[in-house]
This record gives C-alpha cells, sequence and structure tokens, in this order.
C-alpha cells in the first residue's frame, strides 16, 4: 500500500534545511563585513549556492535579513531560559554576556535587531520577559542592585551593540570591556542613582518596530 510519499521528500527536505543553514551563515558573515547594502548575489556565492535557492529560501532580502534576526533572537532567548536554571543568582551576567557576544557575531543585522518588524516581535517581547526574570532571580540573590529596573537590562545591551558597530573595524573586542564596566556597575552598592531607568512605556517605544519603506 502506497503512502503518498516518494523516496526522495525527506532528503529533499534536510536539503532545504541544509541550504536555509548556510545561507543564514553566509549572511552573518556578508552582512558583517559589507552591511546590510551588501547584495544576495553576495551571500548565494559564499553558501555556495546558487541565487535561484536563495530566493527558493528567502524571496526578498529583507526576508533574509528578519531569518538572521530570528535566529539571534531565538538563541538568546533560549540561553536566557537557560540562565534561569542557575541556582546561584549569576545568570543574568550569563546572559548578558551570551547576548553581547551574539550581537558581536551577528554584527551586520544589528541595525534591525531592535528595529525589525511583527514577524520578530514576538521574540523581542520574550527576550524583555526572560530579561525581566533573570534580573528578579539576581536581585533576589543579592547579585546585583535592588533599584535595576528590567528597563536598564535593555539599555545595557543597547550601549554594548552601539560599542561593537563603531568599534568593530578598529578593536572588535572593545564590547568586553565595556561588557565588564557595566556589569561592575549593577553590583550593589550604597551610592544611590540619582537618575531614574527609562520607564516601561519609552522602552516599548524605542524597541517599536520601525515602518519599513516601501
Amino acid at each position: 500500500m502506497s503512502t503518498g510519499a516518494t523516496p526522495t521528500e525527506r532528503p529533499l527536505r534536510r536539503d532545504a534545511a541544509r541550504n536555509r543553514e548556510l545561507l543564514v551563515e553566509a549572511a552573518a558573515t556578508v552582512f558583517a563585513e559589507q552591511g546590510l547594502d551588501a547584495g544576495v548575489d553576495e551571500v548565494a556565492r559564499v553558501a555556495g549556492v546558487g541565487v535561484g535557492t536563495l530566493y527558493r529560501r528567502f524571496p526578498t532580502k529583507d526576508a533574509l535579513i528578519d531569518a538572521l534576526v530570528q535566529d539571534l533572537l531565538t538563541s538568546v532567548v533560549a540561553a536566557g531560559r537557560e540562565a534561569l536554571a542557575r541556582a546561584d543568582g549569576t545568570g543574568l551576567e550569563s546572559f548578558l554576556a551570551y547576548a553581547a557576544e551574539h550581537q558581536a557575531r551577528r554584527r551586520g543585522c544589528l541595525p534591525r535587531l531592535w528595529a525589525g518588524d511583527e514577524v520578530t516581535e514576538g521574540l523581542r517581547r520574550e527576550f524583555r520577559v526572560v530579561a525581566a526574570e533573570l534580573l528578579a532571580d539576581a536581585q533576589a540573590h543579592g547579585r546585583v542592585r535592588g533599584d535595576l529596573t528590567s528597563q536598564d537590562v535593555s539599555v545595557v545591551l543597547w550601549s554594548i551593540r552601539g560599542v561593537i558597530e563603531t568599534t568593530k573595524d578598529v578593536a572588535p573586542d572593545a564590547w568586553r570591556r565595556h561588557l565588564e564596566l557595566l556589569v561592575i556597575g549593577l553590583r550593589p552598592s550604597d551610592v544611590r542613582l540619582s537618575s531614574p531607568s527609562l520607564t516601561a512605556d519609552q522602552a516599548q517605544r524605542v524597541t517599536t518596530p520601525a515602518p519599513r519603506p516601501r
């Protein structure tokens, strides 16, 4: 009795998944080196596939960039969930280090990381939830200041993004020292902060996806 499936279907699905992986990794490399103005033909060349294969997986360049952002955010959110399992309150520091490292590795898509579209907005919401949970855990363990907010955590990573983008061609690892300085600044202290953090509404407005040019 026939199942309706041909012997070639499963290998083709594996090939498609492999091509997607190759294209996303190639896009990360090309956009990191040349910026988002780089052509998709160069992405296909680095991936070792034809341009037609690229367009079958990603019908537009925007779709390819969105996939790159989605993969980055998915990895960061998953790392945050794993960090929550730590029993000593160090999950927040681990999460910040992982997120910063992945921003550096995917620096080509950073202009769209916090201002993408509705496709990745759900992941950004998950990111904010995870960051808030990690912050609460770190505070409960006395690892960080009690007056920090989840918006402060977001600003730490936004600032890391700025360091990555401005130093990438001169000192690509400069963000590591900046992150260390920021983490030290999160430590408990008797010195009160003199300025308020962003409100939740302000942070939401900052990360609201910008309309795409048509």
